[in-house]
């Protein structure tokens, strides 16, 4: 990334006024992690279960668009099995690359292996309150104003719901996008699941979007829908997926397979699961609807082998960039996890130290989706810092991976020349051209009142409120919100009336 994309001085005050630009990590290098035997091999591995074992399909359209395509189909048991030779022409209409649009073109994604863009963890349930510093559960109103730091974070490219709209019952999943498409002008990655929401969501895409057929063209809004390991696409996942091919709006099968419980214990066995899952999935829509936008995620889990307890990182994992690599094999853009921590509280060394090396191996990953900041507790919990915090890392970790500019301005032969040997550069008219971006500090270096340093943590939450308080998202219009709003009361009627 080039160095002035950083565009950040919080040494010498910020604007919060306006929004700060997007910082997706630019991969100018070029990179080798694994022998061609390695992907090959877990490859062949996939093609062997989608063919032997299959998978479980719970939704009858979805058995029902199989079997018209050529798989083989068990519509008592609702095993389905492919071809590799159904699998390879199915997948040939699945674009490589893609744009996911956003409100404002300027924020558009274009998933290609050149770059990848960082996002937040997701679904957490709990947060601390600003207000009172006490831990509750995670409400819409919160949510939105989370969104409101992702909507001026540069280090978010797109939005993807952090907490969850707890306080909204069974339609909370459609709050959800709501605030999404409001609150922020970035592209909308919701996590809606079953054929009802996922309709609503396609109509407040297409109100927002100008229409269904400025969606098709424009998807401002995409989804993950989420396979249950091992092996198995239950109904309301499935369904939603269909639904969203059908407009136009790309969906992300992602999956968790976790060793030796959903998948197995060896980490090879357990992606090949995983792969096998998104694969079966993105077949399914090629087969519904040939060119529908489809990415893959395969982010193994990990359990404690004494209590069961969820372990993000443990201390040696083997492999980190393999999935991504898996899921390119088969041709699809891939989206990774990155960052995410077991701490149970913001500012702690664990929570410092799983942070970086989850964005540090997410930002060589080459996936080109990257979830994972924004929540500590193994991702359930969000504090007012935590954000801040942890874009604070993304961009210490953009610096460290950033090219050295080796321009004639930059290497400066004539102003070594004038100063000479055991002179000094002060004076310099380069110096003070160049001085204000030889250092940018970070959160952790801003002067206390005497000697040393302020709370890193202090100073995050201060900016949080800073950027809540300067920086004004720019919202919907008034009647878009309240059309949005008219969907999701309708929805709400509708199922309480089943």
């Amino acid at each position: 990334m080039d160095g002035s994309q950083s565009g950040r001085r919080r040494d010498r005050g910020e604007d919060f006024a306006q929004r700060e630009p997007l910082a997706p990590f630019e991969r100018t290098f070029c990179r080798d992690h694994h022998a061609a035997d390695t992907v090959a091999r877990l490859k062949d591995a996939t093609l062997a279960i989608l063919q032997r074992t299959g998978v479980r399909v719970a939704a009858p359209a979805a058995l029902e668009i199989f079997a018209e395509r050529g798989a083989a189909v068990d519509t008592e048991t609702q095993i389905v099995r492919l071809t590799p030779e159904v699998i390879e022409g199915a997948l040939a209409t699945a674009p490589r690359v893609f744009t996911a649009c956003a409100r404002d073109p300027q924020l558009d994604l274009r998933l290609s292996p050149e770059r990848g863009f960082m996002t937040t963890d997701g679904c957490g349930t709990e947060v601390v309150d600003r207000a009172t510093g006490q831990r509750r559960a995670s409400t819409k109103a919160d949510l939105a104003e989370i969104t409101h730091l992702q909507d001026y974070l540069g280090s978010i490219s797109y939005w993807w719901p952090t907490v969850s709209a707890g306080d909204c019952g069974e339609t909370a999943q459609v709050h959800e996008v709501e605030v999404g498409l409001d609150w922020t002008e970035k592209h909308v990655s919701a996590m809606v699941q079953g054929r009802r929401f996922a309709e609503a969501a396609v109509e407040m895409a297409r109100a927002v979007a100008g229409g269904a057929q400025e969606l098709r063209r424009r998807p401002i809004l995409s989804n993950l829908c989420c396979p249950v390991s091992p092996l198995v696409h239950d109904r309301d996942a499935t369904e939603a997926a269909l639904v969203f091919a059908a407009a136009g709006v790309p969906v992300c099968f992602g999956t968790m397979p976790t060793l030796g419980s959903t998948a197995p214990a060896a980490a090879a066995g357990a992606l090949a699961v995983g792969a096998a899952e998104v694969v079966s999935g993105a077949v399914l829509l090629q087969m519904a609807c040939p060119g529908a936008p489809v990415l893959g995620s395969i982010v193994p889990s990990y359990a404690h082998t004494r209590t069961g307890m969820a372990v993000q990182w443990p201390l040696e994992i083997r492999a980190t960039f393999t999935p991504s690599e898996l899921v390119h094999a088969f041709g699809l853009p891939a989206a990774a996890g990155a960052g995410g921590t077991d701490a149970p509280a913001v500012g702690t060394w664990q929570d410092g130290a799983e942070t970086v090396l989850g964005l540090y191996c997410g930002l060589l990953d080459g996936a080109e989706l990257l979830t994972g900041v924004g929540l500590v507790d193994c991702a359930r919990l969000s504090t007012p810092e935590s954000l801040v915090l942890h874009d604070d890392l993304y961009h210490h970790l953009c610096g460290l991976l950033r090219d050295t500019a080796v321009s004639t301005e930059a290497l400066a032969l004539d102003v070594i020349d004038a100063v000479g040997p055991g002179g000094h550069y002060l004076a310099q008219r380069h110096t003070r051209q160049h001085l204000k971006d030889a250092v940018t500090l970070g959160l952790a270096h801003q002067p206390a009142a005497g000697p040393g340093y302020r709370d890193p943590v202090e100073v995050a939450r201060q900016r949080t409120d800073q950027i809540l308080k300067e920086y004004e998202p720019r919202r919907l219009p008034p009647d878009l919100r309240q059309e949005l709003a008219g969907i999701v009361a309708a929805l709400g009627t509708s199922l309480e009336r089943q």
